[in-house]
């Protein structure tokens, strides 16, 4: 058996909606800018990010450059639309896609200021985890995150990342000043199957 053999793809062509009852993920496209430029305007999100989308223009461009990525199937952005406040509160993505490995990464994740810590993020991980794994049958996702993004090592590690290494000096630091390693985390098949599944829908129902 060739190891791309694996007969349910990702397909960047496809319109993939992932939902429950409290949080829609979306393709992103371009009608979400000004929406989503109610929410960005906070330098706080984009602290560790190498782009920017603080300003209307920086947004579109951020925006522009992850739906023409998809295009090229480099990238799939979802636009993140809370269900009960009828706004749209984020973005994520699937990334680096590598049908050969069956394998995939997901990040470049942030939400507005009000919709963070509200369980959110827990809900929409479980819905792209489970849409992944059960789904596509991939067969591992992979995070990865600044040293000193704490927040962000701390959401991936409450929803059931592994940290499994360290890349030295990876990254220019966010202050000019040398450089910081990247944490790399991931979910494996198994681990979502066994036990990861099971404790993050808890975590999501209390």
């Amino acid at each position: 058996m060739n190891l791309s053999d694996n007969p349910r793809k990702f397909d960047f062509s496809k319109k993939y909606i992932l939902e429950d009852d409290f949080v829609q993920l979306l393709p992103l496209i371009e009608a979400h800018i000004q929406p989503l430029s109610k929410i960005s305007d906070d330098t706080d999100i984009w602290t560790f990010f190498f782009e920017n989308g603080n300003t209307i223009d920086a947004l579109s461009r951020y925006i522009i450059s992850a739906t023409d990525n998809r295009k090229f199937n480099k990238e799939y952005p979802f636009v993140i639309f809370d269900k009960i406040t009828e706004q749209y509160v984020g973005t994520t993505r699937f990334y680096e896609y590598l049908p050969i490995f069956n394998t995939i990464k997901l990040g470049h994740t942030w939400y507005g200021k009000a919709f963070r810590s509200t369980g959110l993020n827990k809900r929409c991980k479980y819905l792209l985890f489970e849409f992944a794994f059960e789904k596509i049958g991939l067969e591992r996702i992979g995070f990865g995150a600044m040293r000193d993004n704490i927040r962000s090592i701390a959401a991936m590690k409450s929803v059931g990342c592994k940290e499994e290494g360290v890349l030295r000096n990876m990254f220019p630091s966010r202050d000019g000043k040398g450089r910081t390693d990247a944490v790399l985390m991931s979910i494996l098949k198994n681990e979502w199957y066994q036990s990861t599944k099971y404790q993050l829908k808890a975590k999501i129902d209390t």
